[in-house]
């Protein structure tokens, strides 16, 4: 059976009016402009006490350097509380017009990446939550982290709010344009990174812009070779810099060269054929992001054709989406899986080395490359004008992932011509906003009080 608002199977009459009046049909579970309250429930639970929760399984020796980056301003607890906002999303109502969502659509998990093709785009760029679910889940996180981070920057609350509203409105103008398109046109759609610059007004920024492609097109296999690798009595190693990279133990060593072979599995055959021609040289675990610390996650560099072909492949530990407990079921029970094929839907186009498995325990990881001309934006630099145009690229990024996994004309009909939703959301966003500072207090008088350790500046 199809979830609410997803599309019907080939073969099922379905016009495009009837899937227009569908999402219309939306506006009665939940009006447009229902989305602007935002009022914690009497039951709300404790935001601490949720990220406690998820740190029990994970690697106890690194919590406190989860914590310490959370504490360090409202913008990175929002970051590393993807739990704590899935919970608040998910006891309002929702338009059940379903998407395969990010799940963390935040600013910072959108940026820049190479295409099979080498060509440099901009997309989502961060999986681990992913879900199918209500397309209003993921609007609203990137509205909100929109104006957090624009209060961050000492933006006023109105600079603050037009931000958030630009990153709706991109959203819904996205969205519109994309349901009159054919299903082919909007599977190739994708943002190429040269169509940055034109946005750009002022030769200062644009020159700005200019060094971040730069760098993200040097930001390869062979950079991280030079800066994550040393030679170590006469063989090349990955750095020892602990505690965010340390080298692998020799249990650890075993069991990724063993899981190595089941990875290569779940690759299409050209590329299974592809990565044997790379051989095993090291691996390291690395400490990575914010909300992800304390998770089991790997490097491991391979070479090619001599010590100057490196590959860095990533191994991350995948676990339940924080999604999970709110949504009915989806289709993938291995997380590594749902992580892979979320990522494959979503993205314009994949990473060629894409692919996932179960590890030691039984837990689950994904695998992908550590650096493919990987970039990302410096939010914490922009001005309000700046901000709001980088808010409205992501906008249109997300819809467009959006439309690629879900109906598309049903969530334009719901959406409808006017302002009314982008305005609702803006509201929520600036409202959020106050929450997520509030949360984040909570969380920082925790670790003044020694209930959490916190390590900052790691």
């Amino acid at each position: 059976m199809n979830a609410p608002g997803t599309p019907k199977t080939p073969g099922t009459p379905s016009t495009p009016a009837d899937r227009a009046l569908r999402g219309k049909a939306a506006r009665k579970r939940v009006p447009r402009s229902a989305h602007a309250s935002w009022l914690p429930s009497v039951d709300r639970p404790d935001p601490v006490a949720v990220l406690e929760r998820q740190g029990r399984d994970r690697l106890p020796e690194l919590l406190p350097i989860r914590y310490g980056r959370m504490a360090a301003s409202p913008f990175a607890f929002l970051r590393g509380a993807a739990a704590v906002m899935a919970a608040d999303l998910a006891a309002a109502p929702h338009t059940g017009l379903t998407v395969q969502l990010c799940g963390d659509a935040h600013l910072l998990n959108f940026g820049l990446y190479a295409s099979p093709e080498r060509a440099l785009l901009f997309d989502l760029n961060d999986f681990d939550e992913t879900f199918p679910g209500p397309f209003e889940w993921d609007v609203k996180r990137l509205a909100t982290s929109v104006a957090v981070a624009a209060r961050e920057n000492g933006h006023s609350d109105a600079k603050a709010g037009r931000a958030a509203l630009a990153s709706v409105t991109a959203y819904r103008t996205a969205i519109r344009r994309l349901a009159r398109l054919g299903e082919l046109d909007v599977w190739y759609a994708r943002i190429e990174a040269d169509e940055l610059l034109p946005l750009i007004h002022s030769g200062h920024d644009r020159r700005r812009v200019e060094s971040t492609l730069g760098r993200a097109r040097r930001r390869t296999s062979l950079h991280a070779y030079g800066k994550l690798t040393d030679v170590v009595d006469g063989r090349r190693r990955i750095i020892h810099d602990p505690p965010l990279l340390e080298p692998a133990g020799t249990s650890d060593m075993a069991s990724l060269r063993k899981i190595f072979s089941d990875y290569r599995s779940t690759l299409s055959e050209e590329r299974r054929l592809l990565l044997d021609r790379y051989r095993f040289i090291d691996a390291a675990r690395k400490v990575v992001g914010v909300g992800s610390v304390g998770l089991r996650c790997f490097i491991v560099l391979l070479a090619g054709r001599d010590a100057d072909d490196p590959l860095f492949l990533q191994i991350k530990e995948a676990r339940r989406s924080v999604l999970e407990e709110h949504l009915p079921s989806g289709p993938h029970t291995h997380p590594g899986h749902r992580v892979v094929a979320g990522q494959r839907l979503l993205q314009a186009a994949g990473d060629i080395f894409l692919g996932w498995m179960s590890g030691p325990q039984g837990r689950a990881f994904y695998w992908r490359q550590l650096r493919d001309m990987k970039g990302s934006a410096d939010v914490a630099a922009m001005s309000p004008g700046d901000l709001a145009t980088y808010a409205r690229l992501c906008g249109t990024a997300l819809a467009r992932a959006h439309a690629r996994s879900g109906d598309r004309i049903a969530i334009a009909g719901y959406l409808g011509g006017a302002d009314t939703f982008d305005r609702a959301i803006s509201d929520f966003a600036l409202s959020y906003a106050d929450q997520t500072t509030t949360d984040h207090t909570t969380l920082a008088t925790a670790v003044d009080a020694g209930v959490l350790k916190a390590a900052p500046g790691v």
